[in-house]
């Protein structure tokens, strides 16, 4: 049983940059799929699309890479566990590596990243950190 879906996203993402795939699947849901958004919207991945595959929504991740062929994603954090959750007001929303990475918070206006919340002056629970 996994008790962890996003962090087990998080990985399947680290893993395949490390292993230079250009892409990689992993079981769908709502939040992971806003997650991936996000982070294509940031530029960090290439695509993030659902397919059904044996009767089940598979979430299918594209990884970037650079001109000298490493993964644009440097780094993938959890922050907020299930075992421990991390909350911030809408003034202490998190700057990743002074505004080089992002950090993806669960707000009350959804998934959205650091920049997204400041711009929204929201608040909410720190999902990851991406640079």
């Amino acid at each position: 049983m996994m008790t962890d879906p996003i962090s087990d996203m998080l990985t399947r993402i680290r893993n395949a940059g490390t292993a230079r795939h250009h892409q990689t699947k992993c079981p769908s849901s709502k939040q992971k799929l806003a997650v991936a958004r996000v982070l294509k919207q940031e530029g960090f991945l290439a695509d993030a699309h659902v397919e059904a595959s044996a009767g089940h929504p598979v979430l299918v991740l594209g990884i970037r890479y650079g001109d000298d062929g490493r993964a644009l994603i440097d780094g993938i954090r959890r922050v907020s566990r299930p075992g421990r959750r991390v909350y911030v007001a809408k003034d202490a929303v998190p700057r990743v590596r002074n505004g080089l990475g992002i950090a993806v918070l669960s707000t009350s206006k959804g998934i959205l990243s650091d920049r997204a919340a400041r711009e929204a002056s929201v608040g909410g629970e720190v999902v990851c950190e991406v640079w």
